[in-house]
């Protein structure tokens, strides 16, 4: 039985562990709420305040997260694959390894985010992403990384370089 939350005040609720599976919590006020290990797997979080939340650990596959507050929230180790977080507000949120297989962030703001570890999803539903210079440095440095003989992918990864050497890890991945 889907639990119906919508428009439910739960801030700074310890939900730790909880089975919120298809949950609608949508427009649901969820500020410093601690969801750590929660399976919301399918739940409906559009519009939600998650701010400073601890979602680490949780399991958000096929979540809705369309225009969700996650500034601030920890993701770190979170399965959020498949799920949908167009337009969400991520500015510093925490998705250190986390998974991000096939994740819609088309328009999320993901300023200050910490992506180490993660696997940003390279397919168009990535595109207008908005972010600060850490995420470009990092993917920038990656492709500096790869090793191609084509003459354009050299020229381009020249060009790069200066970006690539402001990635927030460069002397722990080794110099360019």
């Amino acid at each position: 039985m889907r639990a119906d939350l919508k428009k439910t005040d739960l801030e700074w609720a310890n939900l730790e562990g909880a089975n919120l599976e298809d949950a609608d919590l949508c427009e649901a006020s969820l500020e410093g709420v601690n969801l750590e290990r929660a399976n919301l797997q399918g739940a409906d979080l559009r519009k939600a305040n998650l701010q400073g939340a601890n979602l680490r650990k949780a399991n958000l596959e096929g979540a809705n997260l369309r225009k969700a507050n996650l500034e601030g929230a920890n993701l770190e180790e979170a399965n959020i694959s498949w799920a949908n977080l167009r337009f969400a507000n991520m500015k510093k949120t925490k998705l250190k390894k986390a998974n991000l297989q096939g994740v819609f962030l088309y328009g999320a703001d993901l300023e200050g985010a910490i992506l180490d570890y993660s696997s940003f999803p390279l397919w168009c539903g990535s595109f207008d992403v908005k972010t600060d210079t850490r995420l470009p440095a990092q993917l920038a440095y990656h492709m500096c990384r790869l090793k191609c003989d084509d003459p354009i992918v050299i020229e381009a990864q020249k060009a790069l370089l200066p970006l690539a050497k402001k990635f927030h890890r460069y002397w722990e991945c080794g110099s360019l």
